[in-house]
């Protein structure tokens, strides 16, 4: 059952000046949520995947993903929206690139399964739903940098360092999405 056959008004239900404003509040929070770094070579430490989950699961696939994909394109224009305050088509190319290229994917499978019932409601199918959500970013972002690394390395320095990470990430996003849900 998604949340709209439950009864529950989603943001996809809303007139468009709640969905705009969603997807503004979504890029500041993805923002901020890059700003808080570790930084690492070649790909540093984030809460990125925390901001991408959580905005899937809270906006749904569709609002969820247009949300990661404005943010996208902010950097990709040049606005410093990016890890350490980074922009520009670089980003796009580099290291990080399969990572971002994974956050709208990301997105819209957390905000799917959220839809379906993975989601604060459900707080062991919240964490599930972002663990994959991590899980699917590394996969991603990882399979990019092996190609430009080496499978070993690109494992190594891309996946392993985040696998903790994602499961502390996922959990905080369960939570946090248990509260807003509350609310």
């Amino acid at each position: 059952m998604n949340r709209a056959d439950s009864g529950t008004i989603t943001l996809a239900d809303r007139p468009a000046i709640w969905q705009l404003v969603a997807v503004v509040f979504g890029s500041a929070l993805l923002t901020l949520s890059s700003w808080i770094t570790v930084p690492m070579v070649p790909v540093p430490i984030t809460m990125q995947t925390f901001a991408v989950t959580l905005i899937g699961a809270v906006y749904g696939w569709r609002l969820g993903a247009v949300t990661v994909v404005v943010w996208l394109t902010q950097a990709a224009a040049g606005m410093p929206v990016l890890a350490g305050g980074s922009a520009g088509i670089a980003s796009f190319v580099g290291p990080t690139a399969g990572y971002l290229f994974a956050f709208p994917i990301v997105a819209a499978t957390t905000g799917w399964l959220a839809e379906r019932g993975w989601s604060g409601h459900r707080p062991w199918l919240a964490f599930a739903s972002m663990l994959i959500g991590n899980a699917l970013c590394l996969v991603i972002g990882g399979a990019w940098l092996a190609v430009m690394i080496g499978a070993e390395k690109g494992l190594m320095l891309g996946v392993i360092p985040f696998l903790l990470g994602g499961v502390l990430k996922s959990a905080l996003g369960a939570l946090t999405l248990r509260a807003i849900i509350r609310r």
